[in-house]
């Protein structure tokens, strides 16, 4: 499985941000494989191994800085890549879209930053929805955890209140199918 280099790069620039003072020590604690990808250029529009570019950095995230807590770790990462990503005119956008209408097009765009995938809403409401993710051939809670922050603060940016994901169904842990119920006031 494969996720594009703009997914990867956002992980590199939070550590960087985030932990400036210790962004070397994280990044010589990565394997072999992860560390050629991370002490180099990413390239917003490659495709990387999603194991080396993403779980595997995202694991050392959290041992150095979050006390081993994956799912801390791979959320605030998640939260950062919405940050990220989401500036400008797609800012300026997603503050005057329906909550809706944003996660049904964060659907078609997270199947374009992990090849291959299908994640769509399936049921919406006044305050909520639910996202399920149908296809991903490598399941990891890593990048459930990371989807469901990155859900989270984009939401927050349609100026949606005291939002929360939860993820209630895992194909990491043998359900068939991820899914993420997300709701706020």
């Amino acid at each position: 499985m494969e996720v594009k280099g703009t997914a990867v790069k956002s992980i590199k620039e939070f550590v960087e941000k985030k932990f400036s003072s210790k962004s070397k020590e994280w990044l010589s604690s990565l394997p072999d494989a992860s560390h050629a990808i991370m002490k180099d250029a990413i390239f917003a529009n490659n495709w990387y191994p999603m194991k080396d570019a993403a779980v595997e950095p995202t694991r050392a995230l959290a041992k150095m800085f979050y006390n081993n807590n994956e799912k801390t770790a791979a959320w605030e990462s998640g939260k950062y890549s919405a940050e990220a990503g989401l500036k400008g005119v797609y800012k300026i956008f997603v503050m005057i879209a329906k909550p809706s209408y944003i996660m049904q097009r964060a659907g078609r765009v997270f199947t374009s930053y992990y090849s291959p995938s299908s994640i769509e809403v399936v049921t919406h409401h006044d305050k909520g929805l639910t996202l399920h993710i149908t296809k991903f051939p490598e399941p990891e809670e890593i990048i459930e955890y990371r989807i469901a922050g990155w859900c989270e603060r984009a939401l927050e940016f349609t100026n949606c209140r005291n939002v929360k994901a939860n993820i209630t169904k895992s194909l990491a842990k043998g359900d068939d199918l991820t899914e993420i119920v997300i709701t706020w006031n």
